[in-house]
């Protein structure tokens, strides 16, 4: 028997039973076999309205939640929808994508523009977009949202399917709505249902960075908030107590990358958990940086915290392509910026064309940022560089066990260890050693050879400062690793004090080295080799710290130890002659510099080889010491037959063979020709530029003696403004203080006289004058040399009675400091006759010349031309002891 059931009711159920299950139109009886076969009849379902005619009813409210109050930084942005969507021509439906990393703030944006813009719309509609099923079912909403107030039956009975299809309708039918497709994973997802509209606006978030051009649409980049906003953010969620302390909310900022999400939810974090302030946040996120970044405030969504937001961009990705995570599990040991992903080919197990596809997945989600630099790549060609922000690596890292973490940190140390250069000194090594650089201190231990590598590298590459601070900040890992006392923590010592003087600071090398020698010789022993080493930097600092002649008496008495200790032959033995020999003129003594040069090459040429760098080092300082001689002349030969010796073994591009062609230049403006010297240096400034760098600092002292010789050459403003020009690139890169910047603003004053200006010359050395005591001490060389010749331009000022009491004043501290034979007070000597000639006394001024012409025939030589100009100027001034005056400038100075 088949019951009947009534029309608006389930069948009902036979015999009063009630112990009844129904499954589609099938009863099964309760204790029994027999099945009933049911017939069910079901009432038409209505139709959906005719979405043409459908209104939108009062009141709809189509938006997730209320913008957030707090909401700064985007103003450009919230432009640049605005624009693209009111400007966009043509039929079809105008679209605007919004695209960043998860986090920064795509979806608060898009409701901060619909909550601004609805009164300007019929209907502000939000669609959650993460797949196709969600946006089918966000349609279907809209259309139920829409329906029910027509015929609330149809609207529930309607499919998903029959939903969604009527919303499109319903779009395509009227004009003026917005539609916000919030985090749209595929273009192709959303692609369909732009096709078929005809009006209105979409709004589209999504983290991918792929596809969309099809569509004719070019995303917004949303960045990350600029600073200043980040603070403002801050300050506008953490409550009134913490609200005005801009330095740790900037500090805080810094630390969350400026991720608005991070922001937000450390900001409502601070606010709403008992005893925590910005301060205590920030020492939370550096314990356990894991933790905080999951942190859920007292009352927020557990599903908008960074690390959750994060993480479904990882399990999507390990889905699609592993090789991608494993890549972003090793770019997050690294440092965040500017990674060279020719880098990453080294991993194991994956080619080239593997690691491309992955990283092309990662930036596809905004997960990671490439960019191209041009020319100096790992490769030696353009290099693709990859950047990832600092929360995604705190969240990629705080996803993995510790033990897989050190694993994945160690085989980044090997991606970075196997980049590195075989030769890092080599000029081409430097700008791979310089990227290699945020990395190698992510994931190299302290006492890693390829750090120290890249150390030393920055240092030769004349970034000076960066690799003293790379050493020291070595030396304290390795001292509190291995203790203050062990050999390793020691030689960091030594390296750190060596680039500290290089980077300006020879007085604290040399009391460094001072304070580490009776260490060495406690732990090592007085003869060790390391020891050794150090007595000789302390005596090469003491020279460039201002005492040339202790220098050289250092050097002497080291000389026999590295004989008795290492052999009269060894390297180190005959760089300590060297060195004996370059203090020896240092400290007044040229022609004995010279002659103990000349002794020492054959000795180089034997032990070395004719060829060998060291030897060619000798040969080209031997060239100098003989220009400082008195012989321009046979400096500049010399030089030049050097040069083509030291261009075959070397190089035509060797910073060796650069430097020789720099100081040919300069020994032939020495030896008259200062317009050659120009040319030459003209020449040679665009090599060194390709070579060593714009900002190397011998390419910078290529610049400053070009402007000296342009000057020389009679073209004394043009010195002037080249020096004006050199003195701000200085002060950047080698620091206001360093000598090297001291040195061009001394001669930036003097040009500055020799275009025409002494009055301007002479104050601008008055200034200068308390910077050098400050920097390098009163009684330095160049600190005299600098109040020399403001005595010299107080004279040509107009004051030359002031000139001969400054030179007068000066004479004795010169001749206390480096000894009455030193050219340098020589000098003052001749001054000081000629300024007191200037000053009304020329026959004193004759009787000071004359009691100094045999000292200059004596120590300098008869020929040299110091003693020349002595000997014409007591000619000049015998003659003239009747009191006429004469132009002066003509002197040594």
């Amino acid at each position: 028997m088949t019951p009947t059931p009534s029309a608006d009711s389930p069948a009902s159920l036979p015999n009063g039973m009630d112990g009844v299950a129904r499954e589609q139109g099938r009863l099964y009886q309760a204790a029994r076999d027999q099945t009933i076969n049911q017939v069910t009849h079901q009432a038409p379902r209505r139709p959906l309205p005719e979405s043409g005619t459908v209104q939108v009813p009062a009141g709809l409210a189509g938006l997730p939640r209320r913008p957030a109050a707090t909401f700064v930084g985007r103003d450009a942005a919230l432009t640049a929808i605005r624009q693209a969507l009111q400007d966009g021509t043509g039929p079809g439906v105008i679209s605007q994508a919004v695209l960043g990393l998860g986090g920064v703030g795509k979806s608060e944006l898009a409701l901060q523009y619909a909550h601004r813009h609805r009164g300007q719309y019929r209907l502000v509609w939000w669609i959650d977009a993460d797949g196709p099923d969600l946006i089918r079912a966000g349609l279907a909403a809209f259309a139920r949202a829409l329906a029910c107030g027509i015929d609330s039956v149809a609207a529930e009975q309607a499919t998903v399917e029959e939903a969604a299809a009527w919303a499109l309708s319903w779009l395509a039918a009227h004009p003026d709505w917005l539609v916000i497709f919030d985090n749209i994973e595929e273009a192709a997802d959303i692609e369909p249902y732009l096709a078929g509209l005809a009006h209105g606006h979409v709004l589209i978030t999504t983290r991918r960075d792929i596809g969309w051009h099809y569509l004719g649409i070019t995303p917004v980049p949303l960045e990350l908030l600029p600073r200043s906003a980040s603070v403002a953010l801050l300050a506008g969620l953490v409550g009134p107590s913490d609200s005005a302390n801009v330095s740790k909310l900037e500090e805080l900022a810094e630390q969350l990358g400026d991720l608005p999400l991070a922001l937000t939810q450390a900001g409502a974090y601070i606010n709403r958990t008992p005893r925590t302030t910005v301060a205590k946040y920030l020492r939370l996120l550096k314990e356990a940086p894991g933790r905080m970044h999951a942190a859920t405030p007292v009352g927020g969504d557990s599903e908008r915290v960074v690390a959750k937001v994060l993480a479904l961009s990882h399990d999507r990705i390990q889905s699609v392509n592993p090789l991608a995570i494993q890549v972003l599990n090793l770019l997050a040991c690294m440092g965040p910026d500017n990674m060279p992903c020719s880098i990453l080919n080294a991993i194991p197990g994956a080619d080239e064309p593997a690691v491309d596809e992955a990283l092309a997945l990662l930036a596809s989600y905004s997960l990671i940022t490439s960019t191209t630099k041009p020319g100096d790549g790992i490769l030696g060609s353009e290099e693709d560089l990859v950047s990832v922000h600092r929360l995604i690596q705190a969240v990629t890292l705080a996803r993995l066990e510790p033990e897989r973490r050190d694993s994945i940190s160690a085989g980044a140390a090997a991606l970075i260890s196997a980049a590195l250069p075989e030769d890092p000194r080599r000029p081409e090594a430097w700008p791979v050693c310089r990227a290699l650089l945020p990395h190698a201190r992510a994931v190299l231990a302290p006492t890693s050879p390829t750090l120290w590598a890249i150390a030393l590298s920055l240092g030769h590459s004349g970034d000076y400062r960066t690799a003293r601070d790379l050493f020291l900040e070595i030396h304290n890992r390795v001292n509190s690793s291995l203790g203050a006392d062990h050999p390793d923590t020691l030689a960091t010592r030594h390296e750190h004090a060596l680039w500290m003087g290089e980077a300006g600071d020879p007085a604290a090398a040399r009391d460094q080295l001072a304070d580490l020698l009776p260490i060495r010789e406690r732990i090592l022993g007085a003869d060790h080799p390391d020891t050794l080493d150090t007595r000789h930097n302390l005596a090469r600092w003491t020279g460039r710290a201002g005492d040339a002649a202790a220098a050289r008496d250092q050097f002497t008495d080291l000389l026999p130890i590295r004989e008795r200790v290492l052999g009269i032959d060894h390297p180190d033995t005959l760089d300590t002659r060297h060195d004996v020999a370059r203090w020896t003129g240092e400290a007044g003594d040229a022609a004995a510099a010279r002659d103990q040069l000349a002794n020492l090459i054959p000795q180089y040429v034997r032990v070395l080889g004719a060829d060998h760098q060291e030897t060619l080092i000798t040969r080209h300082n031997l060239a100098y010491w003989t220009g400082e001689a008195g012989d321009a002349a046979a400096a500049r030969d010399q030089l030049a037959d050097l040069l083509p010796l030291i261009d075959r073994v070397l190089g035509a591009d060797h910073p060796e063979t650069l430097s020789t062609r720099h100081e040919l230049a300069s020994w032939t403006g020495e030896a008259g020709d200062a317009a050659a010297a120009r040319d030459q240096l003209a020449d040679l400034l665009p090599i060194r530029e390709r070579i060593l760098g714009t900002d190397h600092p011998y390419t910078l002292l290529t610049r400053h003696n070009l402007a000296y010789w342009t000057g020389e050459a009679g073209d004394a403003a043009a010195a002037r403004d080249q020096l004006a020009d050199l003195l701000p690139i200085r002060e950047r890169i080698l620091g206001t203080d360093h000598h090297y910047t001291l040195s061009t603003r001394h001669d930036a004053a003097r040009w500055t006289g020799e275009a025409g200006d002494p009055a301007a010359a002479r104050d601008q050395l008055d200034v200068l004058i308390p910077l050098y005591a400050r920097v390098l001490g009163a009684d330095h060389p160049d600190t005299l040399t600098t109040r020399h010749n403001l005595a010299y331009w107080t004279g040509e000022a107009g004051d030359a009675a002031a000139a001969r009491d400054q030179y007068a004043a000066l004479l004795p501290i010169c001749e206390r400091v480096l000894g009455a034979d030193h050219p340098d007070p020589l000098a003052v000597r001749y001054n000081l006759a000629d300024w007191t000639g200037e000053a009304g006394d020329p026959a004193a001024a004759r009787d000071l010349l004359a009691a100094l012409l045999p000292i200059c025939e004596r120590v300098l030589g008869a020929d040299h031309p110091d003693t020349l100009i002595t000997r014409d100027s007591l000619t000049y001034w015998t003659e003239e002891a009747g009191g006429q005056s004469r132009a002066v400038g003509d002197g040594f100075i």
